[in-house]
C-alpha cells in the first residue's frame, strides 16, 4: 500500500487553529499577540515563510503571530473546532 500524500496545508490550519487556545496579547507591548510555539517545526517554518508568525526561532517559548495570522488563527480554530450555531451542546 502506497503512503498517503501529506497535505501540509491542512496541517498548517490546524496548527493555526490549535495556536488560538494559547493566543494571549503580550502585556509590554499593545496589539502584539503571541501563541505557544510548542509545534512541529517544519509547520512554523511554513507559517513564517507565508508571513502568519514571526521567525518562530529563539529561546522564547512563544511566538509574535502577524496581524494576517491572529485573523487566519481564528478563522481556523472557528472553522475546524467549533460547533454549527445550530447544534445544542450536549
Amino acid at each position: 500500500m502506497p503512503s498517503p500524500q501529506i497535505d501540509t496545508d491542512r496541517i498548517d490550519d490546524a496548527v493555526l487553529a490549535l495556536m488560538f487556545l494559547s493566543l494571549h496579547a503580550d502585556g509590554r507591548v499593545h496589539s502584539v499577540w503571541r501563541a505557544w510555539k510548542s509545534f512541529d517545526w517544519d509547520a512554523m517554518s511554513r507559517l513564517h515563510e507565508q508571513d502568519l508568525i514571526l521567525d518562530p526561532i529563539g529561546k522564547a517559548k512563544s511566538v509574535v503571530l502577524t496581524e494576517e495570522g491572529r485573523r487566519r488563527c481564528e478563522e481556523a480554530f472557528q472553522r475546524l473546532f467549533t460547533k454549527p450555531a445550530d447544534v445544542k451542546a450536549g
